[in-house]
């Protein structure tokens, strides 16, 4: 036993989560302030406006209702869209919930009777329907906590967008703390309300259980199956609808028309800026929501059946919890280092003032890991490792958690090198552009690929240090380790669409030149982050997927995943091409939505008189329209490849195959995710060097509308896909694979493979 007792622990972790809950809160009472005035009456017909203070003759009134205009279409937009996807979502939850039940209720014949414990030998464990019926409920909590972290995301990003824009001619200071205060919103209401859930559910569950913490821990895994399977679906939905905005209004607005970005002409504007709340902010939400559920789930799991678990040790059970709860507290000390402690004052020190908050977190968490560590295990234990118990110390997983930790760093710090226009690699990208588009794609996809080496190094060595000294038990803390700081990583991230939406309000609203120059300075940094994050993700996601491969091979009865077997290879060359084909549907499904978008856009420049010359508007909802209708209906076969390849492999082909399927999906996965992520990412930058003319060499590109700007656009314009549908799904895809094996793994072991039985 550990020093910390169970009743402590029972106090800390929700408190924790209160904690983060009420820091959330905090930081939105203090974005809120900057909404300024209520009006006595209904002004221009809204009850609240943004007027604020603002600097004498900086803009006038007309601006400033102009923007709080803006802000409620976006947010009428996303709002609009993601209930309408969460209606499509609703009837998945209940069709799927109830093949969860069917297919495990049907693991010994729907019998209700208590069965011999699988790993507990000598012990009696509730019966399989319990089983079934228990994983339905975790799937749909997980599923509807997952919406929830999604939307509540959105709801904060539209309120804070039009926010930044005003406190933007304050300063870029201004601007910054509150684009940073409202991320940091999501990411502490996310973190605090997954951990919470979960607390919940597994005390719950307990009543029912009792002492069966087997088939308790069991069922708990539903929790992250139905937080991914939400999140695939949030994010290629998210992802299409954003992209085919983009792509429709940079290709027609920026090379054709020769217009800025943003530009209230452009029909697709409304939709491109919807786009940024609905992808990058709830489908990134759900994504590393998801990515908490499994991991957590992984390390429960695995607890469950070593020593922990049998010897009914409740602190050293709720490990992981315990290092979540710590990590909200690091984040909320992380999180005023950049809005209190060490506010900016020029455009020089945003991006360094992010990439603190990174080395600070990984910092301070890495001491908190320690105490954790220190308080909630025994000096000694054993954890299962595939049939045998293996002896652990509790400094080995304090080695396991913190490895994971800094290989997220090394990750976020190589991902910022190859992404952001700061370094050379970006900047050779931006001087390809002197040749052409065809030398820009080719120098981009060179760094995408390049920038793989060095992070699949970092999990390389993460997964070998954990495995050796915790076996799978370490492999899935490591990556709770990498998702610690889960409250910083999401604020940074979500602080890139916020300040990428105040940018696009600023130019529809016609504010002035300087104020755009400010909010361009916060968006190029917001773009560095948002890969970051997806480096995060992606990272996460392979050490996630192999501690759920670990658990599914041990729930399946496996004894080893023999890659010379006929059964295990087919499965491994599927599953190594399963990224490819899905990358296919996402790339096609955008390319379709896009193709429609540009087709639009460019029939009302020519055919609404006086659009170009600025006194007729735009018809922005036939734009919008063509987003959600793509979205929604090109989500569906992507997320069909999913869902259904891990219940056809096992079924029908058996768990070995299924094994092989996972351990390809996983290899390959990881490695497009990567390149494609960054590859988009210096792309976008690349343009965004160009348009900024900071130093001599960019100007010599320069200025926009140049040839070198157009081909930097059309590259960009190619990436915009890959950073943001294709390459940050794929990280989904392999962990939904790997968590829905391990939910289904005792019917596949028991009614599997009927194609080999057949023959």
């Amino acid at each position: 036993m550990g020093l910390l007792s169970e009743g402590l622990t029972q106090i800390v972790i929700p408190v924790a989560a209160f904690v983060g809950i009420g820091f959330a809160l905090l930081q939105w009472f203090l974005v809120s302030r900057v909404r300024v005035s209520v009006g006595s009456g209904d002004e221009n017909g809204y009850k609240q406006t943004l007027i604020g203070d603002q600097e004498e003759g900086v803009d006038n009134l007309e601006v400033t209702i102009k923007c709080a205009e803006i802000q409620n279409a976006i947010s009428i937009g996303a709002t609009s869209f993601l209930f309408t996807q969460y209606r499509y979502l609703g009837i998945f939850m209940g069709v799927f919930g109830i093949i969860i039940f069917l297919f495990l209720g049907s693991v010994k014949g729907f019998s209700t009777k208590s069965e011999p414990c699988t790993y507990n030998v000598g012990n009696t464990c509730k019966p399989a329907l319990a089983n079934a019926l228990f994983t339905t409920i975790a799937f749909l909590l997980g599923a509807f906590t997952s919406v929830l972290s999604g939307f509540l995301g959105m709801k904060i990003a539209t309120y804070a967008n039009a926010r930044t824009t005003l406190e933007a001619r304050k300063g870029v200071g201004k601007a910054f703390t509150i684009a940073f205060r409202s991320g940091a919103v999501m990411g502490f209401l996310l973190a605090a309300n997954g951990l919470f859930v979960l607390y919940v559910s597994i005390n719950l569950f307990k009543l029912y259980y009792g002492d069966d913490w087997e088939g308790l821990y069991e069922s708990i895994t539903g929790y992250g199956l139905g937080g991914s399977s939400m999140a695939l679906f949030g994010r290629v939905g998210g992802g299409i609808y954003t992209k085919a905005a983009d792509v429709g209004a940079d290709l027609v607005g920026k090379v054709e028309r020769n217009i800025p970005e943003d530009d209230p002409r452009n029909p697709a504007v409304i939709a491109d800026n919807v786009g940024d709340n609905v992808g990058d902010i709830a489908g990134m939400g759900s994504d590393l929501f998801g990515s908490y559920a499994e991991s957590s789930c992984a390390a429960l799991f695995v607890a469950s059946i070593s020593s922990f678990g049998t010897s009914h040790d409740y602190t050293a059970m709720s490990y992981p919890l315990i290092i979540s709860s710590m990590g909200l507290i690091v984040c909320l000390i992380t999180t005023l280092f950049a809005t209190d402690l060490l506010k900016i004052k020029n455009v020089s020190e945003i991006e360094p003032s992010l990439k603190r908050q990174l080395l600070i977190s990984t910092i301070l968490m890495t001491a908190g890991i320690g105490v954790v560590t220190y308080v909630a295990l025994p000096s000694e234990f054993t954890l299962f490792n595939f049939g045998t118990n293996k002896v652990v110390k509790n400094w080995h997983l304090f080695s396991c958690v913190s490895i994971g930790l800094w290989a997220g760093l090394v990750i976020g710090y190589i991902t910022e090198y190859y992404t952001s226009n700061a370094y050379s690699p970006v900047q050779d990208v931006a001087d390809s552009c002197r040749t052409g588009a065809a030398t820009n794609v080719i120098f981009g996809l060179a760094l995408g690929y390049k920038s793989v080496i060095i992070p699949i190094f970092a999990i390389a060595v993460a997964i070998y240090v954990s495995f050796s000294l915790a076996a799978m038990y370490g492999i899935a803390v490591a990556a709770l380790g990498m998702l610690s700081t889960i409250a910083t990583g999401l604020a940074i991230d979500a602080y890139g669409p916020i300040s990428d939406n105040a940018g696009g309000i600023a130019e529809m609203a016609g504010m002035s030149h300087e104020i755009r120059e400010r909010t361009d300075a916060l968006d190029a940094a917001g773009n560095t982050t948002a890969a970051i994050g997806k480096g995060f993700a992606i990272g996460s996601a392979a050490l996630v997927s192999l501690a759920l491969f670990g658990a599914y091979v041990s729930r399946a009865g496996i004894k080893t995943v023999d890659v010379l077997t006929p059964k295990v290879f087919i499965g491994l060359i599927v599953g190594a091409m399963l990224p490819y084909w899905f990358s296919a549907m996402t790339m096609k499904s955008v390319g379709s939505a896009a193709l429609k978008m540009v087709e639009e856009v460019r029939r009302q420049f020519n055919t609404i008189p006086g659009l170009m010359e600025g006194t007729a508007k735009p018809d922005y909802a036939t734009c919008v329209k063509i987003s959600t209708d793509a979205s929604l209906r090109e989500m569906i076969p992507p997320g069909a490849l999913v869902m259904l390849t891990p219940l056809i492999a096992g079924t029908f082909f058996g768990v070995e195959t299924l094994a092989g399927v996972l351990a390809g999906s996983l290899v390959s996965g990881v490695q497009v995710a990567i390149s494609a992520s960054n590859t988009g990412g210096a792309w976008d930058n690349a343009k965004k060097y160009i348009e900024a003319g900071v130093s001599e060499h960019a100007k010599s590109l320069g200025p926009k509308g140049s040839d070198p700007h157009k081909a930097a656009v059309i590259g960009d314009t190619i990436g915009d896909p890959l950073k943001d549908t294709s390459g940050p799904s794929l990280n989904i895809l392999i962990k939904l694979m790997a968590v829905e094996s391990l939910v289904f793994a005792p019917f596949f072991a028991a009614h599997g493979g009927l194609i080999f039985k057949w023959l």
